[in-house]
Parts: structure tokens; sequence; C-alpha cells
């Protein structure tokens, strides 16, 4: 820290400090963005507050407050951003005891969640309907994320040379900075870092459509244009709805390829290293609705194996 810190001090002051000390540098802009949304939080429902006077029953009024307005999931990763900085303040000993031990996390009602992938049939529907032609369009992006379940923002930092055509695999190494300047970005995380195998027909079309273009630039963008995801959404809803399929986004493309590489039984250790998922448990916390129709289906299988033993 900056200063020597007191339990005088405001713990709305303290976390903007510890977020500039720990965070800045450490994490990537939209993680660093979130910490900031926080501080902005802490000074809204807490702003006269001091870290001595910081105790479970007025955290607990914090949370509450923020819950109020929030998910009960949204309200978890804010205590989870928070928290971080009081256990700090605990063992500098601004902070008598741990406040936020115990904590109950509430929430409002999950508002109805939109449909998130298609099935087989409606994605083989959708991508018989892409306008494939003879240059890059975002129709082959959507194409691209269908059949690998890139990040949008992994999708966009693709260049020529990430294909290896040769072996059927495609690097994914790096983002794009769609939602700043633009220009090249680390991954998620260095689990993101990864090859992807794919099939014969996208090696083909990708192998004519990358031909001739300079090998380190990103295929689907231009040097004088900003890329948003609403523009690509907005395509894949034209599709969707011509079509007459659940409207879905671009990231739900990359659900419904994990979706159907686990209905196919593909393991979830696979699909977690394709999704570039940091663990396994990333994978299965997202898809437990599919887990666990695919477990019931196993249960079927499994009484039917026994009932053959006598």
């Amino acid at each position: 820290m900056s200063k020597k810190q007191s339990s005088d001090d405001l713990f709305c002051d303290f976390y903007a400090e510890w977020v500039k000390v720990y965070k800045e540098g450490a994490v990537r802009p939209i993680t660093l963005n979130k910490y900031n949304m926080a501080h902005s939080w802490i000074c809204k429902l807490a702003p006269d507050l001091k870290l001595g006077d910081l105790d479970r029953i007025r955290y607990q009024e914090i949370i509450n407050a923020y819950a109020e307005k929030h998910e009960r999931q949204t309200t978890m990763d804010f205590h989870h951003l928070i928290k971080g900085a009081i256990l700090d303040a605990v063992d500098e000993g601004l902070i008598e005891r741990d406040p936020t031990r115990k904590a109950i996390i509430k929430g409002k009602a999950p508002t109805p969640k939109k449909i998130k992938y298609l099935n087989q049939y409606e994605l083989h529907t959708l991508l018989s309907g892409l306008s494939l032609k003879d240059s890059i369009n975002w129709d082959y992006f959507i194409l691209l994320v269908a059949k690998t379940g890139m990040r949008f923002s992994e999708a966009l930092a693709l260049t020529p040379e990430d294909f290896d055509f040769a072996h059927q695999t495609l690097t994914i190494n790096k983002t794009w900075d769609y939602k700043g300047s633009g220009g090249f970005l680390p991954t998620k995380n260095k689990s993101s870092v990864r090859k992807i195998q794919i099939d014969w027909q996208t090696v083909i079309q990708f192998s004519e459509l990358v031909r001739g273009l300079p090998k380190d630039k990103p295929i689907f963008v231009c040097d004088d244009k900003d890329v948003y995801n609403s523009t690509v959404n907005g395509i894949l809803e034209r599709h969707c709805a011509t079509m007459g399929l659940p409207v879905i986004s671009v990231h739900g493309l990359r659900h419904t390829h994990a979706s159907l590489l686990l209905f196919a039984g593909v393991s979830i250790a696979s699909v977690a290293r394709r999704l570039g998922h940091a663990s396994m448990t990333t994978t299965q916390k997202t898809y437990l609705h599919i887990i666990q129709e695919l477990e019931n289906q196993d249960i079927d299988l499994v009484m039917k194996s026994m009932a053959t033993l006598n």
C-alpha cells in the first residue's frame, strides 16, 4: 500500500487502494473492471463505513443490500470480489475478525433463461442455410465457431498461420481486443492456449479462403473497421429467425458445440480441453443439466445390463 493503513480508514478507500496495488496489471482488463465495479457498489452501499467497524452484521447488511438488486450468483461474485481485500485487512490487523465468515448469500429470483444452444438437427439446419461464398464473411465465422467451440474473441484473433491444414489442427494462442482499441491480447487463461482438431471439410474450405492472405493478420478483422459482438449476433439471429430456429448468440454456438460433444459420448476431460476451460469443474458446472441427463441414460443402460445377468 502507498500509505500506512489504519482501522479508521474508510472501507471504500482501502478497497480502491487494494485493487490498485494487487490487481492492476495482474488480471485481465475485463476482470479489473469487475473489481472497479465492486468498488463503486461499496461506495454506494457503505460510503462512510470504517475498516474497524466492519463486523459480520455490517458485512451481511452490505451483501443483503446488494442482493436486493441482483441475482444470487451475481451476489456471490460480488462477495468473492471484495472478500480478498477484507481478508488482507484482517491479516494486517485492521479488522479484528473475519466479517465474511458464514455470510449468507441471497439474491433476486433468477430471470427465465433463454435457450443457450441448439440440438444437432437445429445446428445442421442453421449451417445448411449459411451463405458460404468464395471469400471470408461472417457466415464463415459462425461456421467455424460452431465446429470448434471457440470463444468470440479467440475466433476474431485467428490468422492464417494458426491453421495447420496438414495435421488438421487450429492453434488458439491469443484473443482480439474487440471491446477496446483492437489488437491481440493473451488468452483468458493458460488452459485456453490449445490446439483444436478440425474436420476435413473445414480444412478444405479454409485452406482455399486464407490462401494469399497475410499470415499474421486476423482473417475476420479489417484494419479500418471496429468489430462488435452485437453485429455478428444480429447476423446469427436473422439466420435463426429465417429458418424457424430458436435464437441463440455466438456464445450459444460454443454451448451448442460442447453439448453435442457430450451427447455424442465425448469425455468431460476432452470437452474441457477443447473449450479451453481452466478445469473440468468449470465444464461440469456449465453443462450440469446435460451431464445429469446423460447419467440418467447411463442408469437405464446399467439396469438393462444387470437384468440380463441370471
